[in-house]
Order: C-alpha cells, then structure tokens, then sequence
C-alpha cells in the first residue's frame, strides 16, 4: 500500500482549487450514484467542510501546516 497523501501537507493559504465548484461537483456526483440531491443551504455547507477535513485537516482534527 501506498503512503497516504491526504490530508495535504502542508496545506496551502489559499488553494486556488478549493472552489463553490469543487463541491458542486461532489454534489452532482453523489446524485449521480443514486444519493439524495444535495439542495438545502445546510446540507450543501457540510459538504464543503467535510471535504475541507479530508483535504486538509488531520487525525487529531488540528488543520495542518
């Protein structure tokens, strides 16, 4: 098995490819395997910080630098 390359390190200030169309894009994906839509304010805002933890946060839920 391969070493783990998420989360990022270290993580960037501003990544450029962390976008409203990332999770949008995710968002169509999971409707697309048969999930829910994700259409609710609140649901879609979960979405992005989930995808946030995975890019970029580590085990111990410290962001990482």
């Amino acid at each position: 098995m391969s070493e783990r390359v998420y989360p990022i390190r270290p993580r960037p200030e501003d990544d450029s490819r962390f976008t409203l169309g990332l999770a949008l894009d995710v968002a169509k994906v999971l409707k697309d395997h048969g999930y829910p839509p994700v259409d609710n304010g609140r649901d879609f805002m979960e979405l992005q910080q989930a995808l946030f933890q995975f890019l970029y946060v580590g085990p111990d839920g410290e962001a990482v630098s």
